[in-house]
């Protein structure tokens, strides 16, 4: 990154090692945390200094559930270089209950009035996957952290690009804001889940890995029309220039240390396609 001029990247998408042990090919993930806080701060200033004014930094980062801290000191390290301008939950797996109204059985001598229609739990239904912990401390981990960082913190976004229609219809006439419209803001809540792959060394040959759609909505979030150079300064297998490829990038700059990563991110690129990975 320091080779590139000053201010000529529109968008960053990237997910550094989390420094949790995880097994990459050529890179140490076990640094004392001093070091590897310092080591973000390092590429965080390049970073910051080849962002353009107007730019946005979408930084994906995990935890383990015995390091919780971990993704909250990163964000306290940056802010000599950032302002944290939103936090986006990225959603991996989650399990929702199915209701139904509970309704009272006919020739009861109560009334329905008395007694209300109250939901009742018919059913749960999981979706998405999550890697599961053997513990009686901590819960399955089914989320990590989107930050989104910009230089001012007052950088505009589009975000009916990732709109959702109404669930309470009546709201569109309600609110002068959705211009009749049926169209609102997603929130800071992103469920993209992983694809269902057969092989993880043939399909997602990377042990840390997030989905394309995830680097995809960063991109259309920020703006897709606004993003002419886009960089992700830790490659991987390249699902982040998948996305960039999708989403019509005019230029995409990635870093790799890896080979044979590497060389995963150009066969990517030249199918068009990432199945489930991120990077």
């Amino acid at each position: 990154m320091s080779r590139l001029a000053e201010e000529r990247v529109d968008l960053v998408v990237t997910s550094p090692p989390y420094n949790l042990g995880i097994s990459y090919g050529k890179y140490s993930d076990r640094q004392d945390r001093r070091s590897y806080l310092g080591w973000c701060g390092e590429w965080a200033g390049q970073v910051r200094r080849v962002l353009r004014p107007d730019g946005s930094f979408f930084l994906n980062i995990g935890a383990a559930p015995s390091n919780p801290m971990l993704p909250h000191e990163i964000v306290i390290a940056l802010r000599e270089f950032f302002v944290l301008q939103n936090t986006i939950h990225w959603i991996k797996s989650i399990a929702i209950d199915e209701f139904c109204s509970h309704r009272p059985v006919a020739g009861q001598v109560y009334s329905a009035l008395e007694t209300g229609h109250r939901p009742v739990a018919t059913a749960t239904r999981s979706h998405g996957h999550f890697k599961p912990i053997n513990s009686l401390r901590f819960l399955n981990d089914c989320h990590e952290y989107v930050f989104h960082f910009t230089k001012s913190g007052r950088v505009e976004l589009d975000r009916l690009a990732l709109g959702v229609p109404y669930q309470d219809k009546s709201n569109i006439a309600r609110w002068s804001h959705t211009r009749g419209k049926d169209l609102r803001c997603r929130g800071n809540t992103w469920f993209v889940p992983y694809e269902t792959i057969q092989s993880r060394e043939k399909e997602r040959p990377h042990p840390a890995t997030f989905p394309v759609q995830l680097a995809e909505w960063c991109i259309k979030l920020h703006g897709v029309s606004r993003v002419e150079t886009m960089l992700d300064p830790f490659l991987g297998i390249g699902n982040s220039a998948v996305a960039a490829q999708r989403c019509g990038v005019k230029k995409f700059i990635g870093f790799e240390i890896d080979d044979a990563y590497l060389t995963e991110a150009k066969r990517r690129i030249v199918n068009g396609r990432g199945p489930g990975s991120r990077k």
